[in-house]
């Protein structure tokens, strides 16, 4: 079966009025001292505007995490224009929030062929979130292997190492 024509695929509208608002209260749980509640399956990603050079911060879903804590992988659910993910492509080295713990990391933008296996791996240990996430992105899967693996191939996948020299325990 050939996979679906992507090229006119539309992202999901970024959310406005209440629901930025509810979007966005992760970030003050995170200031609010908080973020362990999380455990490690959000982080808060600091970057910086790439037009206006403002610190901007932005709370992500860890899709897959090394198990010596010195590497988290993300994704841009919203595409390539993600603000967040543009700035990243213009200024790798950054800071993460995991827990109450601050991180210098590098961002290193992965494949297709290593975001596929990415969301198979991810769909395996969260089936049913991963499928509500394929849905709200607009990639249609059927629950397989193969269909998560399509979908994987289409969104943008970073992963955030953390800086040489720092290993976070």
């Amino acid at each position: 079966m050939a996979p679906p024509d992507t090229s006119r695929r539309r992202r999901p509208r970024l959310p406005r009025g209440w629901r930025r608002t509810a979007a966005r209260l992760p970030i003050l749980a995170f200031r609010a001292g908080l973020a362990p509640l999380f455990r490690q399956r959000l982080l808060l990603l600091h970057h910086v505007g790439r037009t206006t050079g403002l610190d901007r911060q932005v709370v992500l879903e860890v899709v897959t995490r090394d198990p010596d804590g010195a590497s988290w992988t993300v994704a841009s659910g919203f595409g390539p224009s993600a603000d967040w993910y543009l700035n990243l492509r213009r200024r790798p080295h950054t800071l993460i929030q995991v827990g109450n713990r601050h991180i210098p990391v590098t961002a290193h933008f992965l494949s297709a062929e290593d975001g596929d296996a990415t969301m198979a791996s991810y769909a395996q240990r969260h089936p049913r979130t991963a499928r509500r996430l394929c849905a709200f992105m607009g990639f249609p899967v059927d629950g397989s292997a193969a269909s998560f693996r399509a979908a994987g191939r289409l969104i943008p996948f970073v992963r955030l190492a953390a800086a040489v020299g720092h290993r976070p325990v």
